[in-house]
């Protein structure tokens, strides 16, 4: 098994290198032009690639905006598994989207920016939804494989929903407010609210 800290290879740096640089132009462009006003081609321009280049590293330009959603998905679900089984899958869930929350919050001005777009392009809220459901599909496979049973199960996809519209929930909150309030005390209190209930839910 790979070890986490082993450095890259030179193939992998330049590709991470490219892929950085992408979302680089990429963002230069959205703040200038707009989303809408930007094309794939304008891109590939400023990252200095051909454009065929860019669909080798995101199929869509709205996938440069979600770049981050592969990394994430495998930090909550790694967390996951390395949670105590003896711990209830809620609790278990709780801990591994604490400690993504917290990856976010030290990330803010990049996330503004991926969040800004995203409110304000149906295409890539779009698009944010269909990777959304990719998540909650792996969510409750390792869930189901931490409680035995099938991912179709309801317990899973159920727990699997709520963790994600915690976090969704919490991710407008703290953009809506300036980031007033750090992320991770919006997750924790979105989970401890589904904790209690929803028939009392605070405004």
């Amino acid at each position: 098994m790979a070890v986490m800290n082993e450095p890259l290879g030179l193939r992998a740096r330049k590709k991470l290198q490219t892929r950085q640089r992408i979302e680089t132009a990429a963002f230069e462009l959205f703040e200038r032009d707009g989303f809408d006003g930007t094309t794939t081609e304008a891109i590939a321009a400023g990252a200095d690639i051909a454009p065929r280049t860019f669909f080798y590293y995101f199929p869509t330009k709205e996938d440069v905006v979600l770049a981050d959603y592969a990394d994430r998905l495998n930090r909550i679900v790694e967390q996951l598994r390395e949670r105590p089984h003896t711990e209830h899958p809620w609790a278990a869930l709780r801990a591994s989207f604490l400690v993504v929350a917290a990856d976010y919050d030290t990330e803010r001005e990049q996330l503004t920016r991926r969040f800004r777009i995203m409110a304000t392009t149906p295409s890539v809220y779009a698009r944010n939804l269909q990777l959304q459901a990719g998540w909650e599909d792996a969510l409750a496979a390792a869930l189901a494989e931490r409680m035995g049973c099938d991912p179709e199960n309801l317990g899973p996809r159920l727990l699997a929903s709520s963790a994600l519209s915690a976090m969704r929930s919490s991710q407008r909150r703290w953009i809506a407010t300036g980031q007033q309030t750090p992320l991770p005390a919006l997750v924790q209190h979105c989970f401890d609210q589904l904790d209690t209930g929803l028939a009392d839910i605070d405004p």
